[in-house]
């Protein structure tokens, strides 16, 4: 008799758990795919944290045989800016780019205070919302080229949210040009999330 009644309790309880499971995976006003839910967050909507990009997000340039792509930056989406944020600051960096020297691809600042994101091919559309920055290549935006049939390689993307007025940085800056203009308590937080990609 003991047998079956700690069979039932144990049978109530795995149901009661997958009930409640079940509420929490469909609760309403659930977090976005990729979005963990709470605190600053930056992520691309849709895909989770080191995700793979696609082909058409890879770098264009006929003098570079590894720039194969579009030139597409991907869409990316940002919750729970700090209080305060008057501007944010996009950067994307290739920590293992010029065999291990890195590689800068993107600067934007000037975001405003109200954007809750980037659409997919934000850095290289016109108007593009932001004060174009210039990176390591001195373009204002360019794709992953990785060297081919290297292991997939890893792409940080950072926001910044900064208590700057969105228009008082000029255009072209680099990203050390960005960053010393941010010191000084300019800085009220910071978000990041890594794509990878590989050809």
């Amino acid at each position: 008799m003991d047998r079956i009644v700690k069979f039932r309790r144990a049978i109530g309880l795995a149901a009661t758990a997958l009930s409640l499971a079940g509420c929490t995976s469909m609760s309403p006003g659930a977090a976005p795919v990729g979005d963990p839910g709470f605190g600053f967050a930056l992520w691309p909507p849709g895909r989770a944290d080191n995700a793979m990009l696609e082909t058409r997000h890879a770098g264009k340039n006929p003098r570079n045989a590894n720039c194969i792509g579009e030139n597409l930056s991907p869409e990316l989406a940002w919750a729970r800016a700090p209080t305060g944020t008057r501007s944010f600051v996009i950067l994307m960096d290739d920590q293992a780019g010029q065999v291990g020297l890195g590689v800068n691809h993107w600067v934007a600042y000037g975001i405003g205070p109200e954007a809750k994101g980037l659409p997919e091919g934000a850095a290289v559309a016109a108007p593009a919302g932001f004060i174009a920055g210039k990176n390591t290549v001195g373009t204002p935006y360019l794709g992953p080229c990785p060297p081919r049939g290297n292991a997939p390689q890893h792409y940080v993307y950072t926001l910044i949210a900064t208590s700057l007025e969105p228009g008082a940085l000029p255009p072209g800056l680099d990203k050390a040009a960005v960053l010393e203009a941010l010191k000084g308590g300019k800085t009220l937080g910071a978000a990041s999330v890594v794509l990878r990609f590989n050809h």
